[in-house]
């Protein structure tokens, strides 16, 4: 079997369409797991009654239960008790509840680094715990939780290509189609390799463009 670059011309349309698909829902679930993981390990660092085992129970159910039982769950068992999500809708929740549990570990362990003098600080000068982990924890533990976050952020976009099992259209599911119609095995599965690759390069450069702003105000 020869690589035909014609034949990936002449399919460029299609699998454009499939990765700009995958760069939206994995973007938007990447930001709503960065707002799930934010308010989780805010909720377990003040142990709000209720929320906090609730939102602990949440963290070893999704990060003990395998993602594609989580997508079928979503996409195939909601509807089931009347809650019912568009294809796209369901890819989102389904990476965002995923990623969402894990990013709330990642920044506990950035709250875990700031100092009880912080906080006996901003309690004497009589700020509510609330407000000292808004205003004093939390821009500390995420500057020094970036690193797993993207971790996360990265696994959520390759896992992204899980969603073609649920059939959204997206760059798996366009590459796996053609495959299954063409035999174009060789020439799918580069494009997949390659593209994911420069994303998640893209991913990690765009994150550490966003740490090093972060850390200017601690540079000698």
């Amino acid at each position: 079997m020869t690589f035909d670059t014609a034949y990936l011309v002449a399919q460029f349309p299609a699998l454009w369409r499939g990765l700009l698909m995958t760069l939206e829902v994995s973007l938007v679930a990447m930001a709503l797991s960065i707002v799930i993981g934010t308010a989780g390990a805010a909720a377990r660092q003040l142990r709000i009654p209720v929320l906090s085992p609730l939102v602990f129970a949440y963290v070893e159910l999704i990060r003990n239960t395998p993602l594609l039982v989580q997508m079928f769950f979503i996409f195939y068992g909601l509807p089931a008790i009347g809650i019912r999500l568009s294809l796209f809708w369901s890819g989102v929740a389904s990476l965002a509840v995923w990623a969402g549990a894990f990013q709330v570990e990642n920044i506990r362990g950035g709250l875990s680094v700031v100092g009880r003098g912080l906080y006996d600080a901003g309690l004497a000068l009589g700020l509510r715990r609330a407000k000292v982990l808004l205003l004093v924890a939390l821009p500390i533990g995420l500057r020094m939780s970036i690193p797993a976050m993207l971790n996360t952020s990265i696994s959520l976009l390759k896992n992204s290509a899980y969603l073609q099992a649920i059939g959204l259209r997206d760059l798996t599911f366009v590459a796996v189609d053609r495959i299954s119609s063409d035999f174009r095995i060789l020439e799918m599965f580069a494009v997949l390799l390659v593209t994911y690759i420069v994303l998640v390069f893209a991913l990690a450069a765009a994150s550490g463009v966003v740490e090093r702003r972060l850390r200017r105000p601690f540079a000698a």
